[in-house]
């Protein structure tokens, strides 16, 4: 992508709010990231008060910047709030909605979607908040399109994530809308994060404690990755895990939350995407390296996944060659 990348992002502090969603804001868009030899984005938090006591008290934040920092975000992030049934400082709600009206992204962790619907920006749009405040949300917001059972929703320009750990989901998917799949996934490695899950996942799976070790699907997966180029089947999938394509079924609802068919998808999109990015093979051949099989099919699957064409993709996140001098067009993709 452009070497002249530049995105603000605020994130808009409350008083007793759990430090998590902020250390993941800070991890994720605060960080310098000279590995990337990219510019990272601007970083800013933000508060109607300079002197914000976290959870508990367990910590202070001091001299934290004014809501004109909200004014000037490109993206503005609303995390967890202590108690949705507390209103919020009507300061902030005003900034969320000068946001909102200027065209910033939106973006809230967990129980911030009350923060969001308080300032009348989710307003027939679709949303999900944490899976033990989804009944208190929907009361109190009937005319929401509330979908209460995924990790996070993307309603651009409008995010909403749900508990603390899909934070991270949403804040990675951001960054691939931002930077592409290759970024992302160095991101990833460096915070360690090597799973990857779409918004669409549920967010809680309630199931008892084996009282002996179950076998995971890892081994499966990984022989499926190293697979995509090939033809591969729920049965085949099956068959590698010694086990009926309905078992496997359940145990992929019951471990990662999805199909097995939704998550082989999932991987070949990924994969795709990274190839394009790198910008060595031609649209026939990533589809084919990627077990999409036609460039038709390969245009169907990213498009859907990534609302971009395969050619719009690599004009947006493909690599530039670096002898390129300043302002010289970039090639056509192939």
């Amino acid at each position: 992508m452009s070497q002249d990348f530049s995105h603000r992002v605020a994130v808009l502090v409350d008083e007793g709010s759990n430090p998590f969603e902020l250390g993941v804001t800070t991890e994720l868009f605060g960080l310098r990231r000279p590995e990337l030899d990219r510019p990272w984005y601007e970083f800013t938090l933000c508060a109607a008060k300079p002197d914000i006591r976290m959870h508990l008290g367990m910590l202070t934040l001091a001299e934290v910047a004014g809501l004109d920092a909200a004014d000037a975000a490109d993206t503005l992030i609303v995390p967890n709030r202590p108690d949705p049934h507390h209103p919020t400082q009507p300061a902030a709600l005003a900034a969320i909605a000068r946001a909102a009206e200027r065209g910033a992204r939106l973006v809230s962790f967990c129980t911030g979607a009350f923060t969001l619907a308080e300032a009348g920006v989710l307003e027939g749009r679709r949303a999900t908040t944490h899976w033990r405040w989804v009944e208190e949300f929907a009361r109190r917001y009937p005319r929401l399109r509330l979908e209460p059972d995924v990790l996070f929703v993307d309603d651009n320009p409008v995010f909403t994530a749900a508990g603390s750990a899909a934070a991270l989901d949403l804040g990675l998917h951001l960054i691939q809308r931002d930077h592409g799949a290759e970024v992302t996934n160095a991101v990833s490695r460096r915070l360690v994060f090597t799973g990857r899950r779409d918004g669409g996942q549920r967010q809680f799976v309630e199931r008892p404690v084996p009282t002996v070790p179950d076998s995971s699907l890892a081994p499966v997966l990984a022989w499926a990755q190293e697979r995509l180029d090939r033809r591969l089947t729920v049965a085949d999938l099956a068959a590698r895990a010694a086990t009926s394509p309905a078992t496997l079924h359940r145990r992929f609802r019951a471990e990662l939350g999805t199909t097995p068919l939704a998550w082989l998808t999932t991987e070949r999109v990924a994969l795709a995407c990274r190839l394009i990015e790198r910008g060595d093979l031609q649209l026939d051949r990533v589809a084919g390296a990627s077990g999409f099989g036609t460039t038709a099919n390969l245009r169907a699957q990213l498009r859907r996944h990534t609302g971009l064409a395969p050619a719009d993709y690599r004009r947006r996140f493909g690599r530039a060659p670096r002898s390129r001098p300043t302002g010289a067009p970039n090639g056509s993709p192939r």
